[in-house]
C-alpha cells in the first residue's frame, strides 16, 4: 500500500510538471536541437508564429507520459531504497554526509523512468522541432535517454538527502526543495541532455550518440538551452513537488495512519 501511495503521488509530481513547464521546455528543445537563436528570440518567434499552441508543441504525448514515468520513478526508487534497506539495513553514510544506498536506489528510480519515458520523449521532442517521425524509430537515442535519466534521478534524490541533513525540520519547504534539488541535478548531467535531444530531433542523421556527446563538448554546446531548461525545471519541479507532498499527505492516512515513508523524497523532514 505504501508503493501505491509513492505512485499516485508520483503521477500528481508529473501532471504538474508538464501543465507548469511544457511551454519552457519547448523552447528549451528547440534551442537545443535547432536555433542559433537564445531563449527570448526562440519565444518570441515560436508565439508570432504558433500562439500558445506553439508553446506547447508535442505535449499530447508527455501529459501521459509524463505522469506514468514520473510516477515509476518514485515507485521504483521507493521500492528499491526499501529492498536494499531490508537486505543490506541502513548503512551509514560515506564522508558523513553522501548516501549511496540513495544514490543507488536513485539509479534504479532513473532507469525505470527511462524505460517508459523514451518513446513519449521522442515523440514530444518530435513535434518541439516540427521535424516527421515514425513509430519504428521511437527509440532512437534511447542509450542517452537511459544514461540522463539515471544520473538525473541519481542528483535528484542525493540532492533531496543533502537537503534534509542542511535542513533538519523541513524549514526550507516543498517548493524549494523540489526547485533547488532539481536545478542541482540537471546541472550536472545537462550536456547529457543536449546531445539527447540532438539525436532524437533528425536532424543530425547518420550520426551516433558517442559521436554527438563528444561534439556537444567539442563545440562548447554543452550548456545550450539551459536558460530555459532551468527555469522550466525550477517552476515545473517545485509546483510538482508541492502537488507530491499534498497527495502523500492526503493518502497516507487514508491507507494507514502509522506510515511515515522515509524513503520518500518529499520527506524533508528524514534524516
Amino acid at each position: 500500500m505504501e508503493l501505491a501511495v509513492d505512485f499516485a503521488a508520483g503521477a500528481a509530481y508529473g501532471f504538474t510538471s508538464v501543465v507548469v513547464g511544457q511551454p519552457l521546455d519547448t523552447v528549451k528543445s528547440r534551442v537545443q536541437a535547432m536555433s542559433s537563436r537564445g531563449m527570448i528570440g526562440e519565444a518570441r518567434s515560436l508565439f508570432a508564429t504558433e500562439g500558445v499552441r506553439g508553446l506547447y508543441r508535442g505535449s499530447a504525448p508527455v501529459f501521459l507520459g509524463g505522469t506514468l514515468f514520473r510516477s515509476a520513478q518514485f515507485g521504483v526508487y521507493s521500492t528499491a531504497l526499501t529492498l536494499i534497506h531490508e537486505n543490506m539495513g541502513k548503512q551509514p553514510r560515506a564522508l558523513g554526509f553522501f548516501d549511496v544506498q540513495v544514490a543507488v536506489a536513485g539509479l534504479c528510480g532513473g532507469i525505470g523512468r527511462g524505460l517508459i519515458e523514451q518513446p513519449f520523449d521522442f515523440i514530444k521532442i518530435r513535434r518541439q522541432v516540427d521535424q516527421p517521425w515514425k513509430f519504428s524509430e521511437v527509440f532512437k537515442g534511447s542509450s542517452v535517454t537511459m544514461m540522463r535519466n539515471a544520473g538525473l534521478f541519481c542528483g535528484f534524490v542525493t540532492y533531496i538527502d543533502f537537503s534534509k541533513q542542511l535542513f533538519p525540520d523541513g524549514q526550507l519547504g516543498s517548493f524549494l526543495t523540489g526547485a533547488i534539488c532539481s536545478n542541482l541535478a540537471w546541472v550536472t548531467i545537462w550536456p547529457l541532455d543536449v546531445a539527447k535531444s540532438m539525436r532524437q530531433s533528425g536532424l543530425y542523421k547518420g550520426r551516433s550518440t558517442s559521436s554527438l556527446i563528444f561534439e556537444v563538448f567539442r563545440t562548447g554546446r554543452i550548456f545550450r538551452g539551459i536558460v530555459p531548461g532551468l527555469a522550466r525545471s525550477f517552476l515545473a519541479n517545485g509546483f510538482a513537488m508541492m502537488a507530491y507532498s499534498e497527495v502523500q499527505k492526503q493518502l497516507t492516512p487514508m491507507i494507514e495512519p502509522t506510515f511515515a515513508s522515509s524513503s520518500s523524497p518529499s520527506d524533508t523532514k528524514s534524516s
